[in-house]
């Protein structure tokens, strides 16, 4: 379960480690050497991690998906165009409230998980329906699909609203119902209600995955318009980590051939230092 703290306007969220902004990431963020210590000390978090120079002129190594324009059907290719039709045909795509999702979501999300490649684990039920309810309804919202047939909830996102974005930052696709297309008719209907009902400056997936390889952000760049915005990424490190990341960076290449749990957290800081390192050479 995440925790948060705010400091300068800023909402920090610890989750898996981590200590990572909630804000979009188009807000700067200036931390002074004081500020990067009190944060790890206040939260125990292991790390910092947040972007700089949001959506810069030309490529890094690290990235967020987003979209700014909507035009519709007219955007889309053929192939993607007969995709969402056919979608929406066989599915509604609606609003939902945090009650319903909190009742009827786990089933989706708990599926879902059976299809990463990821040392995370599931929330239980119990601690997905207390996760859910504690959301704050006036910065969450939620868009859910379901199948025309049978009524049944098929997929879902969970959407961070502030200063005129929406993050689509958890989005989850039971596998059973993968065939009828739903995440076509998901993003498409949050798009058009985002970015041409709500006047958003831009939606966006959040960053680039690290613990987990995911095609979804594939997706949406090559059939629904995304695009990456690309800029810095800036880690501090407590002392120890540190010293132990940089200590075993250039042995990076050993951890990956592990499997267990432990390895697997260290292929991701070892990831995360390599990205870093790339983005901040520019």
């Amino acid at each position: 379960m995440a925790e948060y703290i705010k400091n300068k306007g800023i909402l920090w969220k610890k989750y898996q480690g981590a200590l990572i902004p909630e804000n979009p990431p188009h807000v700067e963020i200036h931390l002074t050497s004081e500020e990067q210590k009190y944060l790890l000390k206040t939260s125990t978090a292991l790390f910092l991690r947040w972007p700089s120079q949001f959506d810069m002129p030309h490529a890094s190594a690290w990235w967020y998906v987003i979209k700014d324009s909507f035009d519709g059907m007219d955007e889309l290719s053929r192939k993607t165009r007969s995709k969402v039709r056919r979608a929406l045909k066989r599915q509604q795509v609606r609003k939902v409230s945090h009650e319903f999702v909190a009742e009827h979501g786990y089933e989706v999300y708990n599926n879902a998980f059976t299809q990463y490649d990821t040392y995370l684990k599931p929330l239980s039920e119990k601690e997905f329906t207390q996760y859910i309810q504690s959301l704050d309804e006036s910065q969450w919202a939620f868009f859910a699909v379901f199948d025309n047939e049978s009524g049944v909830m098929t997929a879902y996102s969970q959407n961070f609203v502030c200063d005129e974005t929406a993050e689509y930052k958890i989005i989850k696709l039971h596998p059973a119902y993968l065939k009828n297309y739903a995440s076509y008719a998901l993003i498409y209907t949050m798009n058009e209600y985002y970015l041409t009902e709500k006047k958003c400056k831009y939606v966006n997936d959040g960053s680039r995955a690290i613990a987990h390889q995911t095609k979804v952000q594939d997706f949406l760049i090559h059939k629904m318009k995304f695009r990456r915005a690309y800029c810095k990424l800036n880690v501090k490190y407590k002392p120890w980590v540190r010293v132990f990341d940089y200590d075993f960076f250039p042995f990076r290449g050993v951890f990956k051939s592990f499997r267990c749990n432990g390895c697997k957290k260290i292929n991701v800081l070892m990831r995360q230092e390599e990205i870093r390192r790339n983005s901040s050479a520019l």
